[in-house]
C-alpha cells in the first residue's frame, strides 16, 4: 500500500473508531447526582478521553493492518 493511501487510510479509520467509542463510558452529572452549581447537567462527571485515545488508536492500527493486509494479498484493490 502506498503511504499516502496507507496514512489517509489509517487517519479514516480513527475518527471514525474516535467517534463510535467516545459515548462508551460516560456518567452525567445528572446520573451520578452530583450536579455542580453553574454546569449543564447532562456534563460528564469524568470523560477518561486518555484511556479513550489509547484505545481508539490501537484498534485503529489493527483495523488498519487488516486492511493493509488485504491490499497486500489482492483482496482489496482501488
Amino acid at each position: 500500500m502506498p503511504w499516502a493511501l496507507g496514512t489517509a487510510l489509517f487517519f479514516i479509520i480513527w475518527w471514525i473508531l474516535l467517534f463510535a467509542i467516545l459515548p462508551f463510558g460516560i456518567r452525567s452529572q445528572h446520573e451520578a447526582k452530583d450536579i455542580v452549581p453553574g454546569s449543564e447537567p447532562g456534563a460528564p462527571i469524568v470523560h477518561g478521553l486518555k484511556r479513550k485515545l489509547i484505545i481508539n488508536t490501537v484498534l485503529a492500527a489493527i483495523l488498519w493492518g487488516v486492511a493493509d493486509w488485504a491490499y497486500i494479498t489482492y483482496y482489496l484493490q482501488p
